[in-house]
């Protein structure tokens, strides 16, 4: 019989975030900050529209790109928030979320042999959705140095004749690092220059602690070189609700509109009434959640200097960083150990990329009470590690 399963496929590793998730889903009084999932539930009024598009029967396709009341309420706040005007009509698709805007958005500019650059750590999707485009991923490594940011020389030195797209992880996941408008306009005169495409990923962009977001696509001649990735899964607490978006010019999303066609049709009709509220009612939702991350955020950061474990301070997303490295264990070694010692589960930060090693990813994306405890165990399980030394 023939050989089965795809080369391609096979030779891609499944996700490192899953793993530590499906260990502590059968274990008794463990905790687990392994998964990117807000705590909060949906708001009210945005899970009334979602009962009420049931009631009214709204359970039919809508067209491919989305509903145009959606697209239209996506643009106004794009506009209200980052002062970008987006076409409802040409330039906006409306997709299963954010993940499926990264893959069709690559598969529709990609051609074989093409490089993507993707600076890690960051979110575990981009490499394999590369790899399946047929891209080539050419991978930066950040350093905590430079606060996890990319710098025009690290983009300069990945930069080749092949390249096509750079992917701009912020704020970024696992790190919780920001790009501020200074290092956006450092990185976009090498993008103009090289003559490349960003795919910029601003899920979280509505979760940041010390300014305001600022997308790349807003910085001149960007945006008609950018394809902004968002959604509504961690700002609005709606990850069950799988409903992201696509911005980018209209001849770009022609093409992503075709493939989303044939793959998924449409994304699903009552999460895009609901969603349809949470854009226009739902900023005021957004503000408080973000309070209280930030309150976990700024716990998490404290704790971990009263235990004198180093952490680079993040200011956007909900995940802290921390560095292990002192300890002599891979990070699978000391996530593993951690979980069979004390019960709580946090992802290795190899599973971001390889230079996430010496790291571990803590998502804040949990109740206080539940973070406390996680912390008091931590700090019992590093105290036994340098005892034992």
């Amino acid at each position: 019989m023939r050989e089965m399963i795809s080369q391609k496929v096979a030779a891609i590793k499944p996700s490192g975030i899953r793993k530590f998730f499906d260990i502590v889903s059968e274990m008794k009084d463990a905790i687990s900050l392994g998964v990117g999932e807000p705590d909060f539930d949906t708001p009210w009024h945005i899970r009334d529209e979602g009962i009420y598009a049931f009631e009214r029967g709204k359970t039919f396709y809508t067209s491919n790109a989305g509903l145009k009341e959606l697209r239209i309420e996506i643009s106004n706040y794009l506009k209200r928030h980052q002062g970008l005007e987006y076409c409802p009509d040409n330039e906006i698709l409306v997709t299963v979320g954010g993940s499926e805007a990264i893959d069709v958005g690559l598969r529709a500019v990609i051609n074989p042999g093409d490089e993507v650059i993707i600076p890690q750590p960051s979110y575990v999707s981009y490499e394999p959705c590369a790899i399946l485009a047929g891209a080539k991923p050419v991978i930066v490594n950040l350093k905590a140095e430079n606060e996890f940011r990319l710098t025009p020389g690290e983009l300069l030195n990945a930069v080749s004749d092949k390249t096509k797209v750079l992917i701009l992880p912020y704020p970024n996941n696992p790190t919780g690092a920001i790009m501020e408008a200074d290092d956006l306009e450092r990185i976009a005169r090498i993008i103009i220059e090289k003559d490349i495409l960003v795919m910029s990923d601003e899920i979280y962009a509505a979760l940041t602690y010390k300014n305001k977001h600022i997308s790349i696509a807003s910085v001149d001649g960007m945006q008609e070189r950018t394809i902004l990735i968002n959604g509504f899964s961690k700002a609005y607490a709606m990850t069950g609700w799988r409903l992201g978006y696509a911005c980018a010019p209209k001849e770009i999303i022609k093409q992503m509109t075709k493939i989303h066609q044939f793959a998924i049709m449409c994304a699903p009709t009552t999460s895009q009434y609901a969603a349809i509220e949470a854009l226009k009612n739902g900023d005021s939702d957004v503000a408080a959640m973000c309070q209280s991350y930030n309150q976990r955020r700024r716990y998490l950061m404290n704790a971990f200097r009263q235990m004198g474990l180093e952490c680079f301070e993040p200011y956007g997303a909900f995940y802290v960083f921390p560095c292990i490295k002192e300890f002599g264990m891979t990070s699978e070694e000391f996530a593993t150990k951690f979980l069979q010692e004390e019960k709580v589960a946090v992802v290795p930060g190899t599973a971001f990329g390889e230079c996430g090693e010496g790291y571990l990813r803590i998502s804040y994306a949990y109740s206080l009470d539940n973070l406390k405890l996680a912390i008091e165990r931590l700090e019992k399980f590093i105290t036994r590690l340098r005892n034992n030394k």
